[in-house]
């Protein structure tokens, strides 16, 4: 089932620029609906007709075709098979797609086209009734609202940059003609839906703002509501395990440690590298199934696992999986319910032990990585533990060794849009750390 999020809000708000930083950081695609009606408006202008006017406007719609396509993940529209992305952010335009969203049959020629788009996708889709009319089904629905004077000094900026000469005055003029059309227009008029959240960006940046509208996304399924989300309230404070646990688990390590040391020779490096406090990524190579209680014997923090999910269908597997807080991934599905139980462990004080291979190797050797522990390292800000392990023979008994390398902080992977091209590059970071720390092992 797709994850369809839907973010409304009046002119200048941010919606768009926010929309499509979100889109690209949490892997969606980003459908900008205002993109479309302004391709009608560009239609309507061009036709030389009263965009006001519904028995003008009409008559044109059949001879439209509006497209989205998306290239290296960027929208472009494609109105008549002319690509005219570049051509609909004028303030003219601007006025004329207000003029003619208002006209229902224009809304319903478009309703299909966005609908099926989210049917097919992980979507963040921004316009003025995403939440009430076009998806009132959506899991997830934000209302971004600014004042008037905050939109009118972003719009005007943006247009100067572009070398648009416009004053400010007619920019806030502008902007509240715009509002008060959108919001007493008898087809589908701008309001917030009833149980969507209230997102005020007037005293935030850009960067704020697209943090705190991830932040919704990510927590709206595990709250019954929602609350109006203030600056610099993006993340939730993190928790520390109680000592007590801390303390039996210790026990249960010392006796796993020891059950472990009768089946196999274990020799451990680098537990300097280890942090005395939980809320990281332990990142290892799998090459063995004692891999998970090898790598965690010398981790004094608990930590939730990662596993893949044919684990799972064994009933016996998922009994025994569950008290070691192990859980699910889809994977190769952009799987945000596993997402989500990451983040949520790692917040509540455990560690999360994931191995970036997605499954064992068969011969030793180093496979390629996945970029999901980067995406949680990014969603939850959570640096990483990398880990090296191999096995060798002395004299007829296995011998393990584990090395800890140093903590990776998930400021240096600098991923800051989630593109394609970041994600590989520090995908690449951490495999190369777990590889060096293979290299050179001591061999019996």
């Amino acid at each position: 089932m797709s994850i369809n999020c839907a973010l409304d809000g009046p002119s200048g708000a941010g919606k768009s620029t926010i929309a499509r930083a979100v889109a690209k950081k949490l892997g969606y695609i980003y459908v900008d609906t205002g993109a479309l009606y302004r391709s009608i408006g560009l239609y309507a202008v061009r036709s030389g007709v009263d965009t006001k006017s519904a028995e003008e406007v009409v008559p044109l719609l059949g001879s439209i075709t509006v497209e989205l396509k998306y290239t290296d993940g960027e929208q472009r529209v494609i109105l008549n098979g002319e690509d005219v992305s570049g051509l609909i952010r004028t303030n003219e335009i601007s006025m004329a797609a207000s003029n003619v969203s208002a006209i229902p049959q224009v809304r319903e020629f478009l309703l299909s086209l966005q609908r099926d788009i989210a049917a097919k996708n992980n979507i963040v889709m921004d316009g003025r009734d995403i939440g009430t009319v076009i998806l009132p089904e959506a899991q997830v629905k934000i209302f971004m609202t600014a004042s008037a004077e905050e939109r009118a000094k972003r719009r005007h900026r943006e247009l100067l940059e572009k070398g648009t000469e416009i004053s400010y005055e007619e920019v806030l003029k502008d902007i509240n003609q715009r509002d008060y059309n959108d919001s007493h227009r008898d087809a589908a008029p701008l309001k917030q839906a009833q149980d969507a959240c209230l997102l005020d960006t007037s005293n935030m940046g850009i960067d704020e703002a697209v943090e705190a509208v991830c932040r919704i996304i990510t927590q709206k399924t595990q709250e019954s509501d929602c609350r109006v989300v203030e600056e610099g309230d993006f993340f939730p404070e993190r928790r520390r395990l109680s000592k007590v646990r801390l303390f039996f688990y210790g026990i249960f390590r010392i006796l796993a440690l020891g059950i472990l040391r009768l089946l196999i020779s274990v020799k451990y490096e680098g537990l300097e590298n280890i942090p005395k406090e939980g809320n990281y990524i332990v990142a290892p190579n799998h090459v063995t199934w004692m891999d998970p209680v090898a790598v965690a014997a010398k981790i004094k923090n608990v930590s939730a696992y990662i596993s893949k999910e044919e684990i799972f269908e064994n009933k016996l597997c998922a009994l025994l999986l569950k008290p070691f807080h192990a859980f699910p991934v889809k994977r190769g599905k952009g799987d945000r319910t596993a997402l989500n139980r990451s983040i949520e462990y790692i917040n509540s004080g455990y560690n999360l032990t994931i191995f970036p291979e997605g499954t064992r190797s068969k011969d030793g050797t180093l496979g390629k990585g996945k970029s999901g522990v980067v995406f949680i390292s990014q969603s939850a800000r959570a640096d990483i533990l990398p880990v090296g392990i191999t096995v060798s023979r002395n004299k007829g008994r296995k011998r393990m060794t584990v090395r800890y390398g140093s903590l990776i902080p998930y400021q240096s992977l600098e991923t800051k849009s989630l593109s394609a091209s970041e994600m590989r590059r520090a995908r690449t970071m951490v495999m190369d750390a777990i590889g060096a720390l293979i290299e050179n092992v001591e061999k019996d």
